[in-house]
């Protein structure tokens, strides 16, 4: 039982004891720097319940758990707060549990349930660029948070790899091409095709004003320009099963996939199964069906198909043309339900979408909980923010996108530019220089953007992010690479089991570490909770910047007292151990030396 738990149950019975009231909570929260204490009992929701003035009733429990907690050693009580100093005795005890956990703050996984997380989700027309990046990372590090909250967790994404962007690809490719390949060019698949993209709408361009320059006014031009309607002529073949056309859709998404497969690896990102829309785009016509017989959707006289939400505050909204075709909508209901059908034990999905689609998502959960599916009530959309470059936003169909490989290349020669201007690493190998500069480079990346709420709109600076100073990832890790250093000069302690420190007081900064690290397990349900990897990140750094104020207030390797070496170099392992499991869940490495 941690100590916030006994005092809950002793500052109840307290409150019993002298005012002959019960409450029903206890509010916590830790005690304010400028105050003395470790652990502060919020009195003012008491008043509610016990009619004294709030400084009393703090004295009076207060000399009641002196009494009856022997964790209590002392307390004092400020205007409605009652401030509760913890014995040394709880934290070393408590010290020498966590050390024996071996992956502290990490829960058992639940027998029951599972959760589907999507991410990625890009279209094969394109190479991955920094908004990808930002909504690959949070995916993945919500997959790792929730793993590490006790779910079971399926990582996924479905793969836009059909529709009038990808023939725009493939026309372009065929008209311009010349039978250019990934091997013939040098390029990457996606990059390849990406390119043909680009090549698409510059020739569209140049053909709707050609149309407007003999009369047509621009609406008219953008829908008779003969380069759009070829692409629509080729989406219906590939619709009605064109061998030329499927041939070439297959060939084209093929270089794709292979680009994406290394831009996943580079970014340290992986997925449990994936689903195509060209296999799911017909989904859902069967359900909407069956919601018409049940009257969840209505028809309209053109023989279109509706839901109205309106008595929900949203609006009609349409699930089937009325040339029965499908829309988008359709197919995420049927996707989520095959999802389900696929995996049975999911009892929950995470859909990781830029806050543009916030709308899409309160419809789709809604309508899936009106067509009686219980899951549906275990429904998030993981909404985040755009990411902004100092030079502006990214426009696809331009080429002006920062192309993720680009970015992950430029991070890298960021790290190395900088710690050769540091002169860290002139004892290293070219070699070992390399895999340290991908690492603080791609840390760097990652922590930037996860450290900030997922809804918050980012402006991304790559210098800003590479700084050995302040809250980034790079000081994190140069943090973790001191406190291996450390250890490899003890390695007898390291091995060793003692967590002895008797009769010897501990230091105020050995206590505020220990007291750091106890807050580990709930910042992980917290942030399994809230779908924030923001929470891990800024925690951690806070556990950085307390290790660093310990590191530089007391002495660890060269204190003399033997016990109190020991406990100092036996904590700053268990700090080091927290740094590594926190920077996991984030998806980020460190590095033994730096």
């Amino acid at each position: 039982m941690n100590i916030e738990q006994v005092l809950t149950t002793k500052v109840k019975e307290a409150v019993r004891d002298l005012y002959e009231v019960e409450l029903p909570t206890v509010e916590f929260q830790p005690t304010r720097k400028d105050f003395e204490g470790d652990i502060t009992v919020v009195i003012f929701p008491m008043l509610r319940y016990v009619k004294s003035n709030p400084e009393k009733i703090g004295t009076a429990i207060g000399e009641h758990l002196i009494k009856v907690v022997t964790q209590v050693d002392q307390f004092n009580v400020i205007k409605g707060f009652l401030n509760i100093t913890v014995s040394d005795e709880y934290y070393l005890e408590t010290f020498k549990d966590i050390r024996s956990i071996e992956h502290f703050g990490i829960r058992e996984k639940e027998e029951n349930g599972a959760v589907m997380v999507e991410y990625s989700s890009p279209n094969t027309n394109k190479p991955l660029h920094l908004g990808h990046i930002r909504n690959n990372l949070l995916g993945y590090s919500v997959a790792q948070i929730l793993k590490a909250s006790g779910k079971k967790v399926y990582k996924t994404q479905i793969i836009n790899d059909r529709g009038i962007h990808i023939c725009k690809s493939m026309l372009a490719w065929k008209l311009f091409g010349d039978g250019e390949t990934p091997a013939s060019s040098g390029l990457k698949g996606d990059k390849l095709v990406g390119n043909y993209y680009v090549a698409f709408d510059k020739a569209y361009k140049e053909e709707v004003n050609q149309l407007v320059s003999e009369g047509k006014n621009r609406e008219e031009a953008l829908q008779e320009a003969p380069l759009l309607k070829e692409a629509q002529e080729m989406l219906r073949k590939w619709e009605a099963g064109d061998a030329e056309v499927v041939s070439l859709w297959k060939r084209m998404n093929a270089w794709v996939y292979e680009g994406f497969k290394d831009t996943y690896t580079n970014l340290g990102v992986d997925f449990d199964t994936l689903y195509y829309e060209s296999n799911t785009y017909l989904l859902g016509k069967d359900v909407v069906e069956d919601g018409l017989q049940r009257g969840v959707f209505f028809r309209k006289d053109d023989g279109s198909v509706w839901i109205d939400l309106t008595d929900e505050g949203l609006d009609e909204k349409i699930v089937l043309r009325s040339d029965g075709t499908a829309v988008y909508m359709t197919q995420d209901i049927g996707t989520a339900i095959q999802r389900v059908r696929d995996f049975p034990d999911i009892n929950g999905m995470v859909y990781t979408v830029g806050n543009e689609q916030d709308y899409h998502f309160k419809v789709l959960f809604l309508i899936l909980k009106k067509l009686g599916y219980s899951w549906a009530a275990h429904l998030y959309h993981l909404s985040y923010g755009m990411v902004d470059l100092p030079s502006g936003k990214m426009k696809s169909r331009e080429g002006t996108v920062v192309d993720a490989d680009d970015l992950i290349t430029e991070m890298t020669q960021t790290a190395a530019n900088i710690s050769a201007e540091l002169g860290k690493l002139d004892a290293y190998s070219e070699e070992e220089k390399g895999a340290l500069y991908k690492t603080i480079g791609l840390g760097a990346l990652k922590y930037y953007i996860l450290k900030v709420d997922p809804k918050k709109r980012i402006l991304f600076d790559p210098e800003e992010s590479v700084d050995f100073q302040g809250n980034t990832g790079p000081f994190i890790q140069y943090t973790y690479a001191r406190i291996q250093s450390i250890l490899r000069k003890a390695p007898e302690i390291v091995e060793s089991k003692s967590t002895k420190k008797q009769n010897v007081p501990l230091h105020l900064k050995e206590k505020e570490l220990i007291k750091q690290l106890l807050v580990f397990p709930d910042t992980i349900s917290q942030a399994a909770a809230q779908y924030s990897p923001a929470l891990i990140a800024n925690y951690t750094y806070d556990l950085v910047k307390e290790f660093n104020s310990f590191y530089q207030q007391v002495s660890i390797l060269g204190e003399e007292n033997t016990e109190i070496r020991t406990f100092r170099v036996l904590l700053s392992a268990k700090v080091a151990e927290v740094i590594k499991t926190a920077f996991s869940l984030l998806g980020i490495q460190v590095p033994e030396r730096m």
